[in-house]
């Protein structure tokens, strides 16, 4: 197997994984699912909140807050985090992302997206390169739980710790492991071109 082939089928297995990432998205409703918004007599005091008391401290804010700080004792962070169940239980809880502006820049957005999605391509064949599988199937499948993986290692914790949407959560790790199966088998697809031409 030649380092063009693997980065032909990497290329173009992103080239894939773009374009059913564009389908879920755009076309399909996977990409709202879980998610909701304001409604428009909320939203203008809700920002309003914001800006008065985050200013310009952008980030990522959890609430109720836990932390004790970054001298705090074993004890002292226990006692924090005690507290912070505790309102948990009793009132609102979340996290909160926060920009006080923001410029879109939807070709930059897109280009990024798309860069990142041929890098995975890459290196998921890349690593199937390095086995002894030979059949179609197998290589869809070896591809096929590399996306299972990557869909668990983030959207599980998130779910888990942080109370992500259990909807929002399944429609991700669906879109995911979907996009590692389409690039699974454009892979196999090229890569078995070789192996005919060799045979």
């Amino acid at each position: 197997m030649t380092a063009t082939r693997i980065f032909l089928a990497g290329i173009l297995g992103g080239i894939a994984m773009f374009i059913w990432s564009f389908i879920a998205h755009d076309l399909l409703p996977l990409g709202e699912i879980g998610i909701r918004q304001f409604h428009d007599e909320n939203e203008g005091p809700m920002l309003d909140a914001m800006k008065t008391n985050l200013g310009e401290a952008r980030g990522l804010y959890m609430f109720p807050g836990h932390l004790a700080g970054p001298n705090a004792s074993r004890q002292e962070k226990q006692e924090a985090m005690k507290r912070a169940m505790e309102k948990a239980a009793n009132g609102p809880s979340g996290m909160l992302l926060y920009h006080p502006t923001r410029q879109f820049a939807f070709g930059k957005l897109l280009g990024v997206e798309f860069v990142t999605e041929v890098v995975e391509a890459i290196i998921v064949v890349f690593l199937l390169a390095q086995t002894r599988i030979e059949s179609f199937f197998g290589r869809v499948g070896f591809v096929f739980l590399a996306g299972i993986l990557a869909a668990i290692t983030t959207n599980i914790p998130y779910w888990n710790w942080y109370g992500f949407p259990k909807r929002y959560t399944v429609a991700y790790m669906f879109i995911e492991v979907v996009a590692f199966l389409i690039v699974g088998i454009v892979a196999a697809l090229t890569m078995g071109r070789r192996t005919s031409a060799t045979a």
